[in-house]
């Protein structure tokens, strides 16, 4: 079975950014994303912007997928200004599953909507 093709999209508004995931985000579908992180996510972008990250449309996510996530939600907070917030919004339930398996429920939770 293939598996189902990673989209990014990125959507501005003045003073947010929503980003999406659609697809399986596993280690067979993340190279594309792991390439352009930096690009999509550039201090210039994002360092002045509240960000909601909809998880909505992920189809399936393993550990690979979830440790690439938790890298960019990471880079993120790293490089947004403090007085702007992070969310993860609509997170299936194997988010939950892997934050659990990894220790970073608590975490993660500070993030999800």
């Amino acid at each position: 079975m293939q598996a189902e093709k990673l989209k990014w999209s990125a959507v501005q508004n003045d003073d947010k950014i929503t980003l999406q995931i659609t697809g399986e985000l596993s280690r067979d579908t993340l190279l594309p994303l792991w390439e352009q992180r930096f690009v999509l996510l550039s201090e210039k972008q994002i360092a002045d912007k509240d960000i909601l990250w909809d998880l909505s449309q992920i189809s399936r996510i393993d550990s690979a997928g979830f440790a690439l996530l938790c890298d960019l939600i990471t880079h993120c907070r790293r490089i947004q200004h403090s007085n702007h917030r992070l969310i993860v919004a609509n997170a299936p339930s194997q988010l939950s599953t892997l934050a659990d398996l990894f220790g970073l429920t608590d975490w993660l939770n500070s993030f999800i909507a």
